[in-house]
């Protein structure tokens, strides 16, 4: 491959990547479910503990990448862990970047069709675009391709559509149960003395408000504010970090119902 040719097929991997992670983060994330691939079950493993997708995704591809690279095709294993390598960076970059008002979601954050119709359109565009450019877009993508090195009677792509079915079928019973809970959440009560930065926090991190009470330290006298907040119960993690950072500052909390 050229050169300039070469560049161009990395910037395009580059670019299709945080177009895919762009939809994760307003399509995906908001409403509660998993798409399919690798990276589907790295959802639902961020739902579950709150383990990041950008961390999760490089966990499980980079060793893949390595095989590939060892068994079938070291071009191929190098684009598609660039296109992995820069979903990761979009992901993590794009967490922090306040997209609320972008993002769709339904009243109680679980749309099963439209978020996930948007999100499939985008991903199912975004991989056609990386297959035309010689790479993949990892997870299943390399488990396939390592099965068809050994076994070339069975195709890559039935291979891939096969696997990601499975992954579909575990994600619809991952997001059926969201559903059937969706009206279960954790409410906190935060008493401290920096209410409008972990508010600030709450709001562009976690996608939730707060409601603001003043209130009165009896034993020392000192003014301090209370602050309400109910969040998803797959929050719970990212919600002790926020908290984690404001010494002095503590909560404790309940279920609520409806």
């Amino acid at each position: 491959m050229r050169p300039g040719k070469k560049i161009l097929t990395y910037v395009v991997i580059f670019l299709t990547a945080w177009l895919s992670a762009l939809s994760y983060i307003l399509f995906v994330f908001p409403n509660n479910f998993a798409p399919a691939g690798i990276n589907g079950l790295c959802t639902m493993i961020q739902y579950a503990l709150g383990i990041r997708v950008s961390i999760m995704n490089l966990l499980v591809n980079l060793p893949l990448a390595l095989l590939v690279y060892k068994i079938v095709s070291r071009p191929v294993a190098i684009r598609s862990m660039i296109y992995s390598a820069s979903f990761s960076l979009a992901l993590a970059v794009l967490e922090h970047v306040p997209l609320e008002q972008f993002a769709y979601a339904t009243e109680n954050g679980t749309s099963t069709i439209l978020g996930p119709l948007v999100a499939g359109i985008i991903n199912g565009f975004c991989y056609s675009v990386v297959l035309r450019s010689g790479s993949n877009t990892g997870g299943l993508d390399y488990v396939a391709a390592l099965i068809h090195s050994k076994l070339p009677e069975f195709h890559f792509l039935t291979l891939t559509f096969l696997m990601n079915c499975v992954v579909a079928g575990i994600s619809y019973n991952v997001s059926d149960r969201i559903l059937r809970s969706g009206k279960a959440a954790i409410k906190f009560e935060i008493v401290t003395q920096q209410p409008d930065e972990i508010s600030q926090e709450l709001i562009h991190r976690l996608g939730h408000s707060a409601t603001r009470v003043e209130g009165k330290g009896m034993y020392s006298g000192a003014a301090t504010s209370i602050l309400l907040c109910v969040i998803n119960k797959g929050q719970l993690v990212e919600f002790e970090n926020i908290i984690h950072r404001y010494p002095g500052t503590f909560a404790y909390l309940s279920q609520v119902k409806e």
